[in-house]
């Protein structure tokens, strides 16, 4: 007896479908981890924004208040007071740089949750924040010590070059402003350069556990040949939340000066004014906050399926997604992380013959056969090719001894297998032919002609025309 597999539901569909995306694919699917798991994206992003937020303002603000509660003990006008209020202007400026630099470090946190939980969308899997934190906190520490390297190397780089352009504007002004003209456009292309191919550092250090080093050459080489997709798929997003500040942005200020008009009409600063003034601060900034958190979840998922979408076209990851979702969908068990399985391995470019192999003919067991013919050979393979004329079987099969080509009509055995000639019937003895008047005397055991109609599509002779065998 034949055992046929058991009845397996169809596997869950993802956020993505598993195979190698293209670029509207990825645009719009960067807001579909938003809309499937919002309270453990959104509700993650934004608490962190806030603490950042909150962080960096108390910050400044003690910072701000300890240098300039100094000036209180100096008499202005003095050479004293002008040099303490430098020093608090410049104090100030430096740590609200440093602090915002700290709070954008923090943010990769959220990055390596929405990463951790894109990945698993992808296969129709939805983890809880605890779960998605449990996956990210080993790696935590490195996500923020490549986020402090960036920020030392982009500080260290402009720090250099403001030095050298102030060196040069002592000897030749002239020379140190068109320098830095020059240096300002080449920033441009050389910061989204260095962005689009460091852009997969993070998602390689989260996915794949790398280091460092290992992320950044990941990084390198998955995007070699998917640069400008993953620049416009950038570039698109930070234009679209751009945009959507400036209109969030112009209705709270006409809100913040119609407040202020109406409680403090003749400009007096009056308490209700400034209350009025903090409130409509207030609700701006609440705002701003869930358009950046918002803004991050979306970037940090275009992030990730640009990742996996390279990983797709160079080293065959659908393949592994798809036999994961398979075997997962099946009830098995223990199943290892499909994006760990071959990192790295190298495939033939996508739409090169013989690069991936096409589902063919499963082949038959060693003796298996129909009765009546011979069992087929070892290796052999189902095939579906008819025969041609003037051939004996189909491709896949040798000819079997004692077997002649198939018949006229074309019509070949199953399996593959020449049909057996046959034999000529034993040749009958002659009859002598009755007289005409016998012949009429006795009754007819003719039968009736059979009916001549056949079926739409068929043949005369009854077979099917649309048989790969006829």
């Amino acid at each position: 007896m034949s055992a046929y597999p058991a009845w397996t539901p169809a596997s869950r569909p993802g956020i993505i479908p598993l195979h190698p995306l293209s670029f509207g694919t990825i645009l719009g699917r960067s807001f579909a981890a938003l809309r499937q798991n919002p309270r453990v994206l959104l509700g993650f992003a934004l608490v962190v924004q806030t603490l950042a937020y909150i962080v960096v303002l108390a910050g400044i603000l003690a910072i701000g208040w300890a240098s300039f509660s100094r000036l209180d003990t100096l008499r202005p006008g003095t050479e004293e007071y002008d040099t303490v209020m430098a020093g608090s202007i410049a104090l100030t400026a430096v740590a609200g740089i440093v602090l915002s630099l700290a709070a954008g470090a923090l943010s990769v946190i959220v990055q390596g949750i929405v990463v951790v939980e894109v990945t698993h969308a992808a296969v129709a899997e939805k983890l809880t924040l605890g779960a998605l934190w449990r996956q990210v906190k080993p790696i935590a520490w490195r996500l923020i010590g490549y986020s402090f390297l960036v920020i030392l190397a982009v500080v260290a780089l402009v720090a250099v070059v403001t030095l050298a352009i102030v060196g040069i504007a002592m000897a030749a002004p002239a020379a140190a402003i068109a320098l830095t003209i020059v240096v300002i456009l080449a920033s441009i292309p050389l910061y989204w350069w260095l962005m689009i191919k460091l852009l997969l550092v993070p998602a390689a250090i989260i996915v794949e556990q790398a280091t460092i080093l290992e992320a950044l050459s990941r990084s390198w080489t998955l995007t070699r040949r998917r640069f400008w997709p993953a620049l416009g798929i950038i570039i698109v997003i930070s234009v679209i939340f751009a945009a959507v500040a400036q209109v969030v942005s112009l209705p709270m200020s006409f809100l913040s000066m119609g407040l202020t008009t109406i409680i403090a009409p003749t400009g007096d600063p009056e308490p209700t004014a400034i209350i009025g003034f903090i409130a409509a601060t207030l609700l701006t900034q609440v705002l701003t906050l869930l358009l950046q958190s918002v803004a991050v979840v979306v970037q940090s998922t275009a992030t990730a399926l640009i990742y996996i979408d390279c990983r797709m076209r160079r080293e065959g990851l659908d393949l592994d997604l798809l036999a994961y979702v398979e075997r997962r969908d099946a009830g098995a068990t223990g199943l290892a992380d499909p994006y760990r399985e071959h990192i790295g391995r190298e495939i033939a470019p996508r739409g090169v013959p013989g690069a991936y192999p096409v589902p063919g003919p499963a082949p038959y067991p060693p003796g298996y056969g129909v009765p009546g013919y011979p069992p087929a050979p070892a290796g052999a393979v189902f095939s579906t090719t008819p025969p041609r004329p003037g051939y004996g079987s189909p491709t896949g099969y040798a000819p079997q001894p004692g077997y002649a080509s198939p018949p006229a009509s074309g019509v070949a055995a199953p399996h593959g297998y020449a049909v057996p000639p046959a034999s000529a019937p034993p040749a009958q003895p002659a009859t002598p032919t009755p007289p005409a008047a016998a012949r009429a005397a006795a009754p007819s055991t003719e039968e009736p002609s059979p009916t001549t109609w056949a079926a739409p599509g068929a043949a005369p002779d009854g077979t099917d025309r649309e048989s790969p065998w006829v």
